[in-house]
């Protein structure tokens, strides 16, 4: 439309910045906003469009607003990853991918919230507050990238950039109703991310797109994916075409309890999702592959192996934090930290004194990603929950800590996945399946999730309210029945 000249760049700045401020304050998604250095960046743009003489030359995504998860640097925005000892930092320049993005034409709005440290999938911190889910105030949004979850769904941005290590753009997009896609490992430069990433924890933390439709990821892609000479775990990957997909050519894996109890409505989204897709021509085959119950074992071992950063120091502001002293300062109401981060961090002591099998478990992984790519070929997918359940109340993920394993198995394998809402549950809450392929084949499982959204719908507009909670859509795609939705 901007190409067209039927909007102009301003007028989608403008609707959306109004749209930020009409449902920020419910959901505290964005918590620094550029609206009008946007606005400026608007205006050049309209200029370079009305002296265009040929639309196919402007830039792809020239006066596209996005926001941006607070962990990627954007010059002059805060970059304090949640941690209270970070409060006043502030980033001196951009981050690759954000470099990539402006430079492709698409305008930084803002940037959004995350948990303290990264490490959890409900956002919130002491220097920020607490984001929540837009079609039910008492849920979680997700995390890490749960701000940006929460302001797509709710229509505030075409599209936003988050990051992945375990879960941390595809579970923010279950819980909210969104497309998230996760790279493949080794696809997109971290370059500019806090805390620095490099080698092995580099090529499982993938920075990547959360968008409103999956027609917009591949165009998104093509802009994120390549080296950048700094990030030296990036290399080149040929991108394909979910265009050239042909479903009669895919193979399906149904994968509906793959460790972790799994709840009832995630495993009827991802039996209608297979039916569905065996009625567009796909074929559907059984997975045998039992290591898939030892998903904790090989993330945690990968993980630990990949030797990233303290979460302790991270916590600290570069020291190491005194957790029992600053759990019994919450318990007083006087610490600067939230209890799940104490609980990494934690878990992360404990665990130097707890004999391992990190090397078996280390060549598990590698026998498994083998496996796996030798049974899906170029041609198969997995389908398979992103969580145990839709999104939980604040506060309940504490008692399954472990259920985040649905997602983080697939970065150490580096396998490329799609998550997206199929169905709405009784409470009014998205269900999500998460479509995975073999290394380098994001277009295939981008593909899928297309076929998908055709089938059941997609994304639809969240509008919170002060009552917390929404009904389910008038004409939803409700879990278990057969309605798809009117789309606005």
């Amino acid at each position: 439309m901007i190409r067209s000249r039927e909007v102009s760049p301003v007028e989608v700045v403008d609707a959306h910045i109004r749209r930020i401020e009409a449902v920020n304050p419910l959901i505290n998604a964005v918590i620094a906003e550029r609206f009008e250095d946007a606005r400026r960046e608007a205006a050049a743009a309209q200029t370079q469009v009305m002296r265009s003489e040929d639309p196919d030359s402007l830039p792809l995504l020239l006066g596209i607003p996005f926001t941006a998860k607070e962990y990627i640097a954007a010059e002059g925005m805060p970059l304090t990853g949640g941690v209270w000892a970070r409060r006043h930092v502030r980033a001196e320049r951009d981050a690759e991918t954000i470099r990539r993005l402006r430079g492709a034409g698409a305008i930084l709005l803002g940037i959004t919230n995350v948990p303290e440290g990264g490490l959890w999938l409900e956002t919130y911190n002491t220097v920020y507050g607490r984001t929540c889910n837009p079609w039910h105030l008492g849920r979680t949004s997700g995390g890490s990238s749960g701000g940006d979850g929460a302001i797509v769904s709710a229509g505030g941005v075409p599209f936003a950039l988050g990051a992945d290590v375990g879960g941390s753009i595809r579970i923010p997009a279950a819980f909210c109703g969104v497309v998230g896609h996760k790279p493949t490992g080794r696809m997109v430069p971290n370059t500019g991310f806090w805390p620095e990433a490099h080698g092995e924890l580099s090529a499982y933390l993938v920075c990547g797109p959360l968008a409103r439709r999956s027609r917009d990821l591949m165009p998104l892609m093509r802009v994120l994916a390549g080296p950048d000479g700094a990030d030296e775990v990036v290399r080149e990957w040929t991108l394909g075409e979910p265009s050239t997909v042909d479903l009669e050519n895919v193979v399906v894996f149904p994968v509906p309890e793959p460790g972790p109890r799994v709840r009832a409505p995630m495993r009827r989204a991802i039996r209608r999702a297979a039916d569905a897709l065996e009625d567009r021509g796909a074929t559907i085959a059984e997975l045998r592959a039992p290591a898939l119950k030892r998903a904790f074992m090989i993330w945690s071992s990968m993980m630990s192996a990949a030797d990233g950063p303290s979460y302790s120091e991270i916590l600290g502001g570069g020291a190491p934090l005194r957790t029992t002293r600053e759990l019994l300062k919450l318990m007083v109401g006087r610490s600067r930290h939230t209890l799940p981060a104490l609980m990494v961090v934690a878990a992360e002591k404990i665990t130097r004194f707890i004999p391992s099998q990190v090397d078996a478990m280390i060549a598990a992984g590698k026998a498994l990603q083998a496996e796996l790519e030798d049974i899906l070929g170029p041609n198969g997918v997995l389908l398979y929950p992103p969580y145990t359940r839709p999104a939980p109340r604040h506060g309940s993920p504490l008692l399954t800590p472990f259920d985040f394993v649905c997602t983080g198995l697939f970065n150490v394998l580096e396998f490329p996945s799609t998550t997206l809402p199929i169905s709405f549950d009784r409470h009014g809450l998205p269900v999500s399946v998460q479509v995975i392929g073999r290394r380098g084949n994001d277009h295939l499982t981008i593909a899928v999730a297309g076929a998908l959204e055709e089938e059941f719908g997609g994304w639809r507009r969240a509008e919170p309210t002060l009552r917390g909670r929404q009904r389910p859509p008038r004409r939803p795609h409700l879990e278990g029945g057969d309605a798809a939705p009117s789309l606005p």
